[in-house]
């Protein structure tokens, strides 16, 4: 058995669900191990573009199941819907959908929470949050008094847990109001209506429920092979990314294990997704931003606007510092590299190989919050090249500026390159 786990190694929109697709076809299972409908995937092929939230991105393959693991927070009217577009575009998912009964549960309180916290001026810079409820469904489920699972939802007590947990929420959520203007605008929850509409998408969700945890375990048993997808990127993860301006769950290479509830050691290999420059949505440092007509162009001609959100994204040069931590973090044993199309036309192109803290050069990225604010990039300029590249089958065909681009990223970061991208379709990908 070979289980393969792909991860982004940056602020997340790497472009991952493409490379997860197109590893699909080496596997039997893929498995989406953390995050909720925060994520954004988007896979093209035959013409269509297709974008995921919470589906694992090998729905596509139908001989191949995909599985919502354990680590996965789930808004339950939002994976409905996934699953009726994709039904819509005639993706076949009966069959091949699994859903974890430990997965925890999204509800509107959750929404809620959400809402008066970014409203509570406690957030002085926005940490990117998009107000879907994931953050507070993650703080209950540490909590686990108030947290609800997929399996809860066929049990018989489940209207009485809903009931003690609405009396609660109702008692509070007034609180976290920072005024009385906004403090008016939160109505109490009804508990009947909550449970009539969450038994409601259970019964919906039901034939796709049940064990996956021991699915995958039995499955390492039988010697499958089984593809990890992580959402969001590692530098957003809760421990070990820019905190506080980061996701609410580990989305680097340290969360494949508790989210999936597969072993350590039956992971062999770890993909490392890259974009060929860097982007990041909402609030917290960026050392290589570019808030002028470059990363405009970047931002342009990547299409960089949210797949979830559309919100604009910041875009700026690599950063090598930032993605040599997060791939020996992960444990990467090779490089994807992205979108290496939308650098075409540049006469130079930038790289961040170090920092400047407080006049002193450093190599690797501060912990604290406030320090990685007040580093300067230390670039080193490469040549660029004007062709457009989406049309090349093979590395050697690239332009050469190009590929010693390529060969300087993956000496800067010490791990080979296995894939590039020069373009959304599952054929403008290069395998080295």
């Amino acid at each position: 058995m070979a289980a393969t786990c792909v991860i982004g190694l940056q602020w997340g929109d790497e472009a991952k669900g493409k490379i997860v697709d197109f590893l699909t076809a080496q596997n039997e299972i893929v498995v989406r191990y953390q995050g909720g409908a925060n994520a954004g995937h988007t896979v093209v092929f035959g013409g269509a573009k297709y974008k995921l939230s919470l589906i694992p991105s090998g729905i596509f393959r139908p001989e191949v199941r995909s599985c919502i693991a354990s680590g996965v927070v789930i808004d339950p009217a939002s994976l409905l819907g996934e699953i009726e577009r994709l039904r819509e575009s005639g993706v076949e998912i009966e069959k091949n959908l699994f859903i974890s009964n430990r997965a925890h549960v999204i509800f509107p309180w959750h929404k809620e929470e959400d809402r008066l916290m970014n409203d509570s001026g406690v957030r002085t810079e926005a940490i990117g949050t998009t107000g879907r409820g994931i953050g507070p469904c993650y703080r209950d489920k540490v909590g686990r008094s108030t947290a609800v699972r997929i399996g809860d939802l066929y049990r018989d007590d489940f209207p009485e847990k809903v009931r003690k947990i609405v009396a609660i929420k109702n008692g509070y959520l007034p609180g976290m109001a920072k005024n009385d203007e906004i403090r008016a605008t939160v109505k109490p929850l009804d508990a009947d209506e909550i449970i009539a509409e969450y038994t409601e998408y259970a019964k919906r969700l039901k034939p796709f429920v049940g064990d996956v945890v021991s699915y995958l375990l039995d499955a390492v048993d039988a010697d499958k092979n089984i593809l990890l997808e992580g959402a969001q990127g590692s530098m957003l993860d809760v421990d070990y990314g820019t905190f506080p301006y980061v996701t609410s769950s580990n989305s680097s290479g340290v969360g494949v294990i508790a989210g999936s509830g597969l072993p350590a050691r039956f992971i062999k290999r770890v993909v490392g997704v890259i974009k060929a420059y860097t982007t990041r949505v909402g609030g917290g440092p960026f050392p290589t931003e570019l808030k002028d007509d470059v990363g405009q162009r970047i931002r342009d001609r990547g299409h960089e606007y949210g797949t979830v959100t559309k919100r604009p994204r910041r875009c700026g040069w690599f950063d090598a510092v930032a993605v040599r931590y997060t791939s020996r973090l992960g444990g990467v044993s090779e490089l994807s590299v992205m979108l290496l199309d939308v650098l075409s036309g540049f006469d130079e192109i930038n790289v961040c190989v170090a920092y400047e803290l407080d006049g002193k050069r450093i190599d690797y990225m501060p912990a604290d919050v406030d320090e990685l604010a007040r580093v300067k990039p230390i670039y080193e300029t490469l040549p660029g090249w004007q062709e457009e590249i989406d049309q090349v089958k093979t590395y050697d065909a690239l332009p050469e500026n190009a590929k010693k681009y390529l060969e300087r990223v993956s000496q800067l970061i010490g791990k080979p390159i296995a894939f590039v991208s020069v373009g959304p379709g599952r054929e403008q990908t290069i395998i080295l």
